[in-house]
């Protein structure tokens, strides 16, 4: 199970870019996964809540944004989408494509509460 091992590699990177000294609760990590990335995204946030449980980020929702397979074809240049296991362009149907989204795996924000944990 890969998962665990990104859900840890989402932590390290999180952990690293919280601002040292800060008392604000970690509220929400989000990251974008590409359909071919080969990520089961259940799996992903289960890993995550069980992996923080403890640290700076527990309670912090993981928010996951799956990002279609899209292609271009170098035959007759259209872009299209994949939504099928068919990678053929559906407008000339060459198979001669290039794929453009869909194999990302990106931590992109982590969200802060505005008010500290450890109020006097």
């Amino acid at each position: 199970m890969h998962e665990l091992s990104i859900a840890q590699s989402i932590l390290d990177i999180a952990a690293r870019h919280i601002p040292d000294g800060t008392t604000c609760q970690v509220t929400t990590v989000r990251v974008r996964v590409g359909q071919l990335a080969g990520v089961a995204t259940n799996s992903l946030e289960f890993c995550f809540q069980a992996i923080t449980r403890g640290t700076r980020l527990d309670g912090a929702r993981l928010a996951i944004e799956e990002i279609p397979v899209t292609a271009a074809c170098s035959a007759c240049s259209a872009r299209f989408r994949i939504d099928d296991s068919r990678f053929a362009c559906p407008a000339c149907g060459s198979t001669a494509i290039t794929i453009t989204t869909g194999r990302e795996l990106q931590l992109t924000e982590i969200e802060l509460d505005d008010e500290p944990t450890d109020t006097p």
